[in-house]
């Protein structure tokens, strides 16, 4: 399983996310770094982006020995980051389930991807992915329009997203408010809702990296689309349900990644 991705260096999300999320799964996980981060719980202060062909060498270096059983894409930063990503999985990952989290902007509000490179994103990855997850914010931004509000608009942009080529997208709704997070996928086919209740906890950093790759090691498991995201929701809604038991920095604290090992 390998997941590229940018560093978090609080660690509950991003790559560190991505790889507490794969252990909890049972999933090996290998990884291309394509940006550092200065972040804690209660925002980032600082981004630097690793070249292109740096990208590009850890992909190569992990495809050419491992196994890899699927691949999940989180925060690029940049094109140059995101053509590199694209021209190593179009080489290497054919047949390989591929997972692509638009990350754009953080929890606490800091740019993670350049506003210039959102074309490079729908253009290179895009045709690529098995399933995008964009959250409502970012799905707005991918069609340059409004956040939707109702449910029929959310469907509408889900539509919309699948037209610019991947074969399935799933618009999370963790950042609406009410009762309940629904999140809705269309496969170009049909639409379906995975609804869930809201936990009210502060803990929520790294909640999108984390659905992201729940979903990719599923698929890496041989799980179908729909039951991988079924899989990765339940596990997210555990993670959930225990993160208040963590009492880590100041600000929106990590998931309980672990809440399903026993306590040593």
């Amino acid at each position: 399983m390998l997941s590229i991705a940018g560093s978090d260096s609080s660690g509950g999300a991003g790559i560190q996310g991505d790889l507490k999320t794969f252990a909890a799964l049972g999933i090996y996980g290998a990884t291309a770094i394509t940006a550092i981060t200065a972040q804690n719980t209660k925002g980032v202060s600082a981004v630097h982006l690793v070249p292109g062909d740096i990208v590009a060498a850890q992909i190569d270096a992990v495809f050419a020995d491992l196994n890899v059983r699927a691949v999940k894409t989180g925060m690029l930063g940049g094109a140059e980051q995101i053509e590199a990503t694209a021209d190593r999985l179009r080489h290497w990952a054919g047949g390989v389930p591929v997972v692509v989290d638009p990350v754009m902007v953080s929890t606490s509000g800091a740019r993670l991807l350049e506003p210039s490179a959102v074309h490079a994103l729908i253009e290179g990855l895009f045709p690529l992915a098995d399933l995008i997850t964009p959250n409502l914010a970012e799905a707005a931004a991918l069609l340059d329009v409004s956040i939707a509000r109702t449910d029929e608009e959310i469907e509408a942009q889900a539509r919309g997203i699948h037209a610019l080529g991947p074969r399935a997208v799933l618009i999370k709704g963790g950042h609406a408010g009410g009762a309940t997070a629904t999140d809705v996928l269309f496969d170009g086919t049909e639409i379906q809702r995975f609804i869930a209740p809201r936990v009210p906890t502060r803990n929520t950093h790294g909640t999108g990296c984390t659905l992201s790759a729940a979903i990719a090691a599923h698929r890496a498991q041989g799980l179908p689309l729909v039951a991988a995201i079924e899989a990765a929701k339940a596990y997210v809604q555990g993670a959930l349900l225990a993160a208040d038991a963590l009492h880590i920095g100041d600000g929106a604290g990590p998931l309980a990644h672990f809440w399903k090992m026993p306590k040593i």
